[in-house]
């Protein structure tokens, strides 16, 4: 249970951060709210948790990891993905292996 408080905390933190570019922190939340929803779209349930975020003029590569319930008798699952979002539109993706040692998988683009 303490640690759904801390990744509140987190998500609050983190939506109270100043943006210095065009792109506002909803803008990025909406982008990665549907790339998950059509990621996994038969999942019963989701949440996704940003851990950085990279600023390059209009480009930004934000690290996200996402928690997703496929079925309900089933545990949920942790992916790890970079996202390139370029003037407020998902651009590419980048899956991250969680487990250590394994090789990511290949750029897709969105």
């Amino acid at each position: 249970m303490g640690h759904r408080w801390m990744i509140v905390a987190i998500l609050h933190g983190l939506l109270a951060l100043p943006i210095c570019s065009g792109a506002s922190i909803g803008d990025i939340g909406t982008i990665i709210e549907t790339f998950v929803v059509h990621r996994f779209p038969d999942a019963t349930g989701h949440y996704w948790v940003i851990n950085q975020t990279q600023w390059d003029g209009d480009e930004m590569i934000v690290d996200v990891h996402t928690i997703v319930t496929e079925r309900r008798d089933m545990a949920p699952h942790l992916d790890h993905f970079l996202l390139l979002i370029v003037a407020g539109e998902l651009k590419g993706v980048q899956n991250i292996p969680v487990e250590p040692g394994a090789d990511c998988r290949a750029e897709e683009a969105a």
